[in-house]
């Protein structure tokens, strides 16, 4: 897409623009190369994940591009990076017709599957080995594209394969789709292309981190994230969600001399086409394509393909990454196996419901029947009240779920679920299991309506539901089941790490009264403790040093331990840094609080009252005298720390560290942590069976790779 050499006048120009953005000298004519340096930006950022600029700068030119194209609207094109976002909301999606049909593929499940299908396209082209193009079946919700004139016209759902619903606006948003690219250069006047969008596990980890915040019930996994966001009619929140597109077939095109091409289907005219130099070496291959659409700025899989000769070597492929699925950073559920040739596919055709040149190697199922034999109420740490159902045991993609999250009585009452339903049960990667759906067509009549109590399970308090929620909650603070799961929360890993304790503990120390409140951590009565049956000396004198040890926590996981509603872990870090002493936080008014970064009405709304609630805060002054840590010292990013300016990202197992000791390490010597290499990367420690990571930062020079050994060295120098 970008030569070096380009890249280099693309930097140059950046750093030209950026000075006379500052003071808004940059001159109308210049726009069309402050668009340029935009579009590449944007190219590094989300296709290649590989930034060269700060947010901050490429905001800076962004807002320069908006002004000067506000001031002069006549220059302004429709392939703009500012064109990106729409105005106002969508009032529908009209129904459009695709170019060409978008069949589903065969699947296989088996090597059985594969060796079937490989011997019929052998037998149907005359050849003894095929060449195959490999690469991940996404699982994601599937698009189409039209490009016209090198310009994005039309964006496109799946819908029944004939139909979609056009949905260019929310595509737009999209910043790994070029609104434009140059197929021109390729002598194509007009082209059709597929894709799925997808939401990767990063992004989709904090929008649900982001509903749970907010009372509101997670997404079930990233395919259902996607697949909805395409049908959001606000434009700006489809923008908000952090989408991404593989476009990965090219489904039709013209050329400039107007000429018909199908891939798979052969000429819709039998003329010669006149092809621009290098057309007839990518547009003869299915990987060909795939590095043309990288050529021109698209997230293809060009980096993920494999080629084979020969359909063993593409079953051994299959065997081994299905074991590797859950490294990658978005969720696949099987590879896609194509004949690389056209001229091949073309000879293979296709039925009326799947192409005969391609077919999808599925993985083990991560969906299962299950029966719901019961509805259990859990009251949360916050009085949030959370249905779980109880399913009887099944096998899903390795783990035995035997209980599904219902969220609240809203997702009970949308799916329709009764007791006794046959449901359909997923599960993906390290997401929780989830409900898809009740199988309803198999009711019998027995099933039961799931209903709601009106008071608390554990302290028997009226439930409250306030309009702008969709949990109800008990709000008695001493309710038992809340004491213990806010217990239970203040030792857990993420918190105050206090190992050997865990849930069974809490809930039996509770019911012996042994344990009643959080500061009752650090006065267990140990001697009647090990003289319980199961407690030798050596686990309750673990279990003593283990919360002993807890009280040196830094602050920010004081913070989060505490529990308070809204307030996660990257909050607390930002709460840490703004303080000297936890107790600072009596003193901070509303205003100062929604000044501090990322804290929004409703966080600052929640901060505030807790530490303005007289339990609370006799908590605190308990917790405080037990020694625990109230002070930042060790904990935030200070100035003129051996580290600062320093990043630093972990990959593999570590032998002596746990990741996130490793990761405190940094930051409490001043340095951050980085979710990805990148140019902005300054060390990358590697352990064992360290992956893609490792082989990425190879290739960037100002990367400096270093052992565990090595990094400890480094902390201690």
């Amino acid at each position: 897409m970008y030569s070096p050499a380009l890249t280099k006048e693309l930097q140059k120009a950046t750093s030209d623009l950026l000075k006379k953005s500052e003071k808004k000298l940059v001159a109308d004519s210049e726009l069309e190369s402050l668009r340029d340096v935009l579009r590449f930006h944007e190219y590094r950022y989300y296709v290649l994940s590989d930034p060269l600029v700060s947010d901050f700068e490429y905001d800076m030119l962004y807002k320069e591009l908006e002004r000067l194209e506000a001031e002069f609207p006549n220059l302004r094109t429709a392939d703009s990076p500012t064109q990106r976002v729409a105005r106002g909301l969508t009032k529908d999606f009209p129904t459009v017709q695709h170019l060409v049909p978008m069949l589903s593929l065969e699947n296989s499940y088996n090597a059985g599957d594969l060796l079937d299908w490989d011997r019929k396209a052998r037998e149907l082209t005359g050849l003894k080995e095929l060449e195959y193009c490999v690469e991940p079946k996404f699982d994601g919700a599937s698009i189409s594209l039209i490009y016209d004139h090198d310009m994005l016209i039309r964006g496109a759902t799946r819908g029944d394969g004939i139909e979609g619903d056009d949905v260019t606006v929310n595509i737009r948003q999209i910043r790994s789709v070029p609104l434009s690219a140059r197929f021109s250069r390729y002598g194509i006047q007009q082209i059709e292309i597929r894709g799925e969008v997808l939401m990767n596990k990063s992004s989709f980890k904090k929008y649900n981190e982001q509903l749970i915040a907010q009372s509101l019930p997670p997404l079930a996994n990233p395919r259902n994230a996607a697949s909805g966001s395409l049908r959001i009619k606000d434009p700006a929140e489809v923008g908000r969600r952090n989408l991404e597109a593989f476009l990965y077939h090219v489904s039709y095109y013209t050329s400039v001399a107007g000429v018909k091409e199908v891939p798979g289907q052969g000429s819709l005219k039998p003329t010669v086409k006149k092809k621009s130099p290098g057309q007839d070496e990518l547009l003869n291959t299915h990987s060909g394509s795939l590095q043309m659409l990288w050529d021109l700025g698209f997230r293809s899989p060009q980096k993920e393909k494999k080629l084979f000769r020969g359909i063993q070597a593409v079953m051994d492929y299959c065997a081994v990454f299905e074991n590797q699925r859950d490294e990658l950073p978005y969720e696949i559920d099987g590879l896609v196996i194509k004949v690389n040739e056209f001229a091949l596919q073309d000879r293979l055709g296709m039925t009326t419901h799947h192409p005969r040149w391609a077919i999808a190697f599925k993985f083990k199922a991560r969906q299962a029947t299950s029966k719901l034999t019961k509805v259990e109420f859990q009251v949360g740490r916050t009085g949030s009240i959370t249905p779980v159902a109880k399913i009887d045991p099944v096998l899903i993609g390795g783990v035995t779920v035997t209980s599904v999250s219902l969220f609240n009585e809203d997702v009970v009452n949308e799916k329709d679920l009764k007791i006794g339903d046959t449901v359909l049960v997923e599960r993906a990667g390290d997401v929780i299991p989830y409900i898809v759906k009740p199988l309803s067509e198999l009711r019998n009549g027995s099933e039961k309506k799931i209903i709601f109590p009106t008071h608390c399970p554990a302290c028997g308090d009226k439930l409250i539901r306030s309009e702008e929620e969709a949990a109800w909650r008990c709000v008695n603070i001493n309710c038992p089941a809340q004491v213990v799961e806010r217990i239970i929360h203040f030792a857990s890993k993420d918190a105050m790490d206090i190992r050997s304790l865990g849930d069974a503990n809490v809930r039996k120390f509770y019911g012996l009264g042994y344990l009643k409140d959080i500061p009752g951590l650090y006065r267990l009565p140990y001697e009647q403790i090990s003289a319980l049956e199961g407690y030798g000396d050596k686990s309750v004198t673990n279990l003593q040093a283990a919360i002993t040890k807890s009280k040196e926590q830094p602050v920010h996981r004081l913070i989060f331990a505490l529990g308070i509603r809204y307030v996660g872990e990257t909050t607390s870090k930002t709460l840490a840094h703004a303080i000297k002493d936890l107790n600072d936080f009596r003193k901070f008014s509303l205003e100062e609080l929604l000044n501090l970064e990322d804290v929004g009405p409703k966080v600052a709304g929640s901060i505030y009252q807790f530490f303005r609630n007289e339990d609370n805060l006799r908590m605190l002054d308990s917790l405080k005298s037990y020694g625990l840590n109230f002070n930042n010292a060790g904990d935030a990013s200070v100035h003129g720390s051996d580290l600062e300016g320093q990043t630093f990202l972990f990959t593999g197992t570590l032998a002596k560290l746990k990741r996130s000791e490793a990761e405190e390490m940094v930051e409490k010597n001043g340095g951050s942590i980085l979710s990805g290499v990148s140019s902005k990367l300054n060390f990358l420690v590697v352990g064992e069976d360290a992956g893609s990571k490792l082989e990425k930062a190879k290739k960037i020079p100002t990367v400096r790779i270093l052992t565990e050994d090595q990094f400890l060295q480094f902390i201690n120098d």
